[in-house]
């Protein structure tokens, strides 16, 4: 029962990506009225632990703000030394609101689980189990 449980939350997942990539296809080619894309973002860590993140302003060189303690704790001082991260467009808009924005982040961390701790980094919304999880 629970593959089919797992199953059905990949197709979601699948879903909601392609859908939300329709969108940012179209996006890429525009900008809003101040010439900036606003985009949610996730950063793929080295332990494949993942942080996702809004930027409001279209900044390409914006990381997030993972707390820097959690990721630390993860890797010894010499993987700290040479250390690699990704940065992926997961949804961008040149005309939403900030709060279309803050809603879909929310929307991403919930879907992808980078609220649980053996997942990712997001500690907010506070990441609850479902029953077949736990």
């Amino acid at each position: 029962m629970a593959m089919s449980n797992q199953r059905s939350t990949a197709e979601w997942i699948e879903s909601f990506f392609m859908l939300t990539r329709l969108s940012s296809a179209r996006a890429m080619s525009e900008s809003g009225p101040d010439g900036r894309v606003k985009v949610v973002y996730r950063i793929t860590y080295p332990n494949g632990k993942i942080y996702v993140g809004k930027d409001l302003t279209g900044s390409v060189n914006y990381f997030g703000s993972a707390n820097s303690d959690l990721v630390a704790a993860d890797f010894t001082p010499a993987q700290r030394r040479d250390f690699m991260v990704r940065k992926e467009i997961l949804w961008e808009s040149a005309t939403a609101s900030d709060a279309e924005v803050n809603r879909r982040e929310i929307e991403f961390i919930v879907a992808l689980q980078a609220n649980d701790p053996t997942r990712g980094y997001n500690r907010w919304p506070k990441y609850r189990p479902k029953p077949e999880e736990s």
